[in-house]
């Protein structure tokens, strides 16, 4: 692996992505692959449209009519294609997944009401009592919640392994194990899952994988590619883009997303059809909002590395992060992510955040205006600082979530916070 890391860490992060698996508009599936942006713009979306519109229509409807009988029998029996019920698809919302499928490389993708939605049901579609799963100790927080505090009511067992730690993960499998649960990069330390090894422990154990690759979007990272069966997003964050709306997707082959999809019809938790077309709208711009904000991230990254206030710097695009050689050789890019430490305590952290005068103080990420947060304040509030410890949050610790403003001026902001006693 090794030998395979420095070999391939002068090319990383600089191949287009289509050159690793191009993507086939499902529209004309003899057409030569097609990049990233063009796919961000058109995939997906039939041409022309409902009443010839450019942009495409929301179907604001909670039930469909049949022309008659034989078209309901023709529905059931799967000789025709169309929807029945608002809570088992829309056509909005359809054009929406298969937008996702084509930038992630899916055979299909299922969208839903939330990140936390789309995890949630997946884990319950693929899971049943006796079961067992493994999950890394630095995937989502709430994700993590779900599995040791939820699951356990209905008999299905969870073992927590370090991150990173391939033998842990192995050893932690038992004959009932059915999932590896990952995400890469992680939250909030931009930890990277060499994807390729995690997914070869799964098919070798005959064990599904599944990864929340919701900081590294498919512009920058494309799992299945990798072997992995299953891909998560929250929506909410980079793939809508703009702070307004909240939706998940999972992805992966046709058999099992339609296993999920048959659970989701039964629980519920749908996207509505303007949500669908808001994500259908920020999709549009996917491909310049990331490259915009990977490339500032990075110098970012870089000037915090350089400055005598910060002890640490957490950002895979540099030489110093203990994963970077991994994530040269599986990622496009490094993402909008940028955590850090600064030499001080809350108090002094605190006062760093509230200097800043263009990034807003609030959670999530992904969006085109730059957030910035103390997660000891903000996510793990209700903790003291030693339970804070205990799960690697510290109190000097800044997550900055890079939006699309101009690089320079975001530098200079920080600078400035920084310089302030």
């Amino acid at each position: 692996m090794a030998d395979r890391e420095s070999k391939d860490s002068d090319k990383a992060g600089t191949l287009p992505l289509q050159t690793q698996s191009g993507v086939q508009p499902e529209s004309n599936p003899g057409a030569a692959p097609r990049g990233i942006g063009t796919i961000a713009v058109h995939g997906g979306e039939a041409r022309p449209k409902l009443g010839n519109a450019l942009a495409t229509p929301i179907v604001q409807t909670a039930t469909y009519t049949f022309a008659n009988t034989d078209e309901l029998r023709d529905h059931f029996e799967r000789r025709i294609e169309r929807q029945e019920y608002g809570r088992y698809g829309n056509p909005t919302q359809r054009i929406a997944e298969q937008k996702l499928a084509q930038l992630e490389g899916a055979e299909d993708c299922l969208l839903f009401a939330s990140g936390m939605a789309a995890i949630t049901t997946t884990l319950f579609a693929v899971l049943s009592h006796g079961s067992h799963v493994v999950v890394t100790d630095d995937s989502y927080r709430r994700t993590r919640q779900f599995l040791t505090q939820v699951l356990h009511r209905y008999g299905i067992e969870v073992s927590v392994a370090r991150a990173g730690d391939y033998e842990a993960i192995e050893g932690a499998i038992r004959p009932t194990t059915r999932v590896l649960v990952s995400e890469s990069p992680t939250n909030p330390y931009n930890y990277i899952v060499d994807l390729e090894r995690f997914g070869e422990i799964g098919r070798r154990h005959r064990i599904k994988t599944i990864i929340d690759a919701t900081f590294a979007t498919p512009f920058n990272q494309r799992p299945l590619e990798f072997g992995i069966d299953l891909v998560l997003h929250s929506a909410t964050k980079y793939l809508g883009g703009h702070n307004d709306l909240l939706a998940g997707a999972v992805l992966g082959s046709a058999d099992l997303i339609d296993g999920i999809r048959g659970l989701q019809a039964v629980t519920g938790a749908i996207a509505d059809p303007f949500t669908a077309y808001l994500l259908i709208r920020g999709l549009k711009t996917f491909a310049l909002r990331i490259a915009q904000q990977n490339a500032t991230s990075q110098a970012l990254a870089e000037f915090l590395q350089s400055h005598p206030r910060i002890t640490a710097v957490y950002y895979a695009g540099l030489p110093s992060h203990p994963q970077h050689n991994v994530a040269r050789r599986q990622m496009r890019g490094f993402g909008g992510v940028v955590s850090f430490e600064v030499a001080g305590d809350l108090d002094a952290t605190s006062r760093v955040v509230d200097a800043c005068r263009i990034p807003q103080i609030a959670p999530s990420l992904g969006g085109v205006e730059s957030l910035i947060e103390q997660p000891a304040l903000m996510s793990f509030y209700e903790l003291t600082t030693e339970e804070r410890l205990l799960v690697g949050i510290k109190d000097n610790l800044i997550r900055y979530s890079v939006g699309i403003e101009d690089s320079d001026d975001l530098i200079a902001d920080l600078n400035a916070a920084l310089e302030r006693p």
